[in-house]
Formats: structure tokens, C-alpha cells, sequence
């Protein structure tokens, strides 16, 4: 909603469909991801199970929850973000000192959160404001530069995008179609 009927429909409590639609989202992502007694997060809605070693389970929750928040894509489904969470976990199983970094990290953010924790808090905007009190934290700052690889280096993630992939072998992106890219 744009103008005057944005501002009143936010004044007397409507909700657009796109603050409905991304509310319903990440209510369903704490909702969908369970952590079962074996340390494993499982997702029934996507499908997908993520067996957890190194770190908690609920804290390898809120790291794929934060991981989404960084980098927020409505069309990459969760199963990415995990993947991408991942090697935090197994860093962690190999290394004490990476895991008490991380599960301390958690724990400030879950903390700050108040009850509930981070993964409990129900708008994004919340959190968001959450990470960017810890922005220049080392940890953060390893997350999301981290991210940037393990998140947009999935080649299973690059259809989502429309990237299809390195050109060198195929003979570059002048001769095919370098300016097809419709979604920028």
C-alpha cells in the first residue's frame, strides 16, 4: 500500500496481503522446524531433515532463521538456508572453541530476544533490528560474509536466481544471451 492509503490502513490496524503473506512466512518457519529429542531439525512442510552434531539444536535453528534474515529471499526455500548453515555445525563438532563461540553468540542474540528467544520473535523487522545491534560482532560478521558462498554457491539455488551458471566453458555470455536477465 502506497500514500494515504498505506498510511491509513497501517493507522487503524489493516494488514496488507504482502505483511500477511511475509508474517504467515516466518511464523510457519518457527512453527515447521521441529528439534527432535536426537539432535536432528526436521521441516514436514519442505520436506527436509538436517542432522545436528556440533551445535545445538535450537541454536542451529535460530542460525538458519538468522541466515534467512541476512540474506531474505521469499522464493529460496529453507532446506538452502540449512544447507548453508551447515558447516557451522560441523566447525563446531571438530573445534570446542568455534562451538562456544557460536552457542554464545546465540544466546546474547536469544537474550536480547527476551522470551521465546530469537527464533520466537514474530515480525522480521524485530529480529532484523536484533542483528544489526550485533552487526560488528566478529561472529555476525563471519556469518554473513560466510553466507555469501554457502548460500548463492548451491547450484541447485542458481534457477531461483536465473543464473545459469559459469559461462567460460560454454564460450562466454556475449553469444548467449548475456542480457536476458529479467529479474533485476
Amino acid at each position: 500500500m502506497s500514500g494515504d492509503n498505506g498510511r491509513h490502513a497501517r493507522r487503524h490496524g489493516v494488514v496488507s496481503r504482502r505483511a500477511f503473506l511475509r508474517r504467515s512466512s516466518e511464523i510457519s518457519f518457527a512453527a515447521a522446524v521441529t528439534v527432535t529429542a536426537g539432535g536432528v531439525l526436521l521441516n514436514a512442510s519442505e520436506a527436509w531433515a538436517l542432522d545436528v552434531k556440533g551445535l545445538q539444536p535450537q541454536t542451529m535453528k535460530t542460525l538458519i532463521l538468522i541466515a534467512r534474515d541476512i540474506y531474505p529471499h521469499d522464493k529460496v526455500p529453507d532446506r538452502f538456508y540449512a544447507i548453508a548453515m551447515k558447516p557451522y555445525d560441523e566447525k563446531a563438532a571438530a573445534d570446542p572453541a568455534t562451538k562456544a563461540q557460536i552457542e554464545s553468540f546465540i544466546a546474547g542474540i536469544d537474550g536480547a530476544a527476551g522470551k521465546g528467544g530469537y527464533a520466537g520473535l514474530g515480525w522480521e523487522s524485530q529480529r532484523v533490528a536484533l542483528l544489526r545491534g550485533v552487526s560488528t560482532s566478529p561472529t555476525f560478521e563471519t556469518i554473513r560474509s560466510g553466507l555469501v558462498v554457502s548460500l548463492y554457491n548451491q547450484p541447485e539455488v542458481w534457477p531461483i536466481f536465473g543464473y545459469e551458471g559459469e559461462s567460460y566453458s560454454k564460450g562466454g555470455y556475449i553469444k548467449r544471451g548475456f542480457d536476458d536477465i529479467d529479474w533485476i
